[in-house]
């Protein structure tokens, strides 16, 4: 049996545009959600954790421990992907996504209470780090199972319009937290900001995360699931089907994300580290740029998705890896420009490109698999890929940056790229825009 994602055939779907806004609408809610709870750590990893959790004469040293700790939640990502995807695979997307929802909204919550070192010593960093793998592993079981919300919905021919909507989560939550740090610089002095001020983006969570699970709570169970089910009992270890019968995509896919990963954490948490230390520049000018720039990843990713469903994800996915290479040599010039407009510019060029090894990502990833393991091995390849990206990317860049200089940076830049472009090649044209293959368990 073979459907293609969003097929409703023999299965009671929901139909006409005011299903499909519901369905968006909580896609892109969920995501938003969740990436601001991401990004306010990293912003506040950037300008706040280092002092603050990780005492140390040398403000360097400060700040890769802070970016250290920012790592943490890519190494749980995987594993909440592992949880999080097993249940989706099990008993459906939506349960799952309200669960990942509330665990990564409470850890959030949770970071905006903690003492810091100088009041209870080393305790405050543990607590830190292991909040932050909560973040880690609630994120973790989001993106992929948000994707298929929307993918799994899709009418035929709009699966990239549709997959594009939870990509779209990226830049409204960064908009979101760093609008809110940006608010918070003009209305506190520094000194409140450092004592407590930066503890309200992560308190006001609890509010998002309330408007996310009031719109994931209103959804049903998506036609693809629902077609699985009725096909076939669902996989009892979909992680051991994942890896047993579907390598070849899993580690395509994982690297195919390398670059999205890389260029964003290279263009906001270090470039804001770096940017408002080496560079200079006043923390509250640096925000604006970055805010001003990420518009141009929303347009990056409406772009790629409206070129995506008139050609191929796979196709406009491997356009941006080749963006991407060349862009990594744009790096040490542009950033050490000595020009607040060189860097900014460098900023909304990164960013765009983005766009185009994100946006296609929603439809690419999920069309690699089948419905009854899809979200597992969406989920998988994409935290995965985020490891290898976006983990180690500000500390790296930073190590880098301080050793050897932005050209370094840039190379690092450009070999993720080539890492996914060289990820895409073994997936050809026929499967990046795959039908849902072994509904029954055997694959076709």
């Amino acid at each position: 049996m073979s459907l293609e994602i969003g097929d409703p055939t023999g299965v009671s779907a929901p139909t006409g545009a005011a299903a499909h806004r519901r369905v968006l609408l909580a896609s892109l809610v969920g995501t938003a959600v969740e990436f601001y709870d991401f990004y306010i750590y990293a912003t506040a990893a950037s300008l706040v954790f280092g002092p603050a959790f990780f005492p140390s004469s040398s403000a360097s040293l400060q700040l890769l421990a802070a970016y250290a700790s920012f790592g943490i939640a890519f190494l749980a990502r995987p594993i909440g992907a592992v949880v999080f995807g097993h249940f989706g695979d099990r008993i459906g997307r939506k349960s799952t996504l309200v669960s990942s929802l509330l665990l990564m909204g409470g850890s959030t919550v949770a970071i905006g209470l903690l003492p810091t070192y100088a009041m209870v010593g080393w305790i405050a960093p543990l607590l830190l780090c292991l909040l932050r793998f909560g973040q880690g592993f609630g994120l973790g079981g989001e993106w992929g199972g948000a994707a298929l919300l929307a993918v799994e919905n899709a009418p035929p021919g709009r699966r990239a319009w549709f997959g594009m909507f939870p990509q779209l989560g990226a830049p409204v939550g960064f908009i979101a937290a760093n609008g809110l740090f940006l608010l918070l610089g003009i209305l506190l002095t520094p000194a409140e900001f450092k004592s407590w001020g930066w503890r309200l983006p992560f308190l006001a969570s609890a509010a998002l995360v309330t408007l996310g699970l009031w719109v994931r709570l209103k959804l049903t169970e998506t036609p693809a699931f629902k077609a699985a089910l009725s096909a076939a009992p669902p996989a009892k270890a979909p992680l051991l089907e994942v890896l047993r019968d579907y390598p070849r995509e899993s580690i395509g896919g994982a690297f195919a994300v390398v670059a999205c990963f890389a260029i964003f954490y290279l263009a906001t948490a270090f470039a804001l580290g770096y940017g408002t230390t080496t560079l200079g520049y006043d923390r509250r000018t640096f925000l604006t740029v970055e805010l001003g720039a990420i518009l141009f990843l929303a347009a990056g990713i409406v772009a790629s998705a409206w070129f995506s469903d008139r050609s191929n994800p796979r196709r406009v996915l491997s356009i941006g890896c080749g963006l991407a290479v060349a862009m990594g040599f744009l790096l040490a010039p542009m950033m050490g420009s000595g020009s607040l407009a060189g860097v900014g510019a460098f900023l909304c060029l990164a960013l765009f490109v983005m766009g185009f090894v994100y946006g296609p990502l929603g439809a690419w990833l999920p069309g690699l698999f089948p419905a009854r393991v899809r979200y597992t091995g969406a989920s998988m390849a994409f935290n995965v890929g985020g490891i290898l990206g976006g983990g180690l990317s500000p500390i790296l860049a930073q190590a880098l940056a301080t050793h050897g200089g932005l050209g370094w940076v840039g190379l690092y830049l450009s070999a993720a790229a080539a890492i996914s472009l060289l990820g895409l090649l073994p997936l050809g044209e026929k499967q990046s825009p795959s039908p849902l293959r072994g509904e029954g368990g055997a694959r076709s």
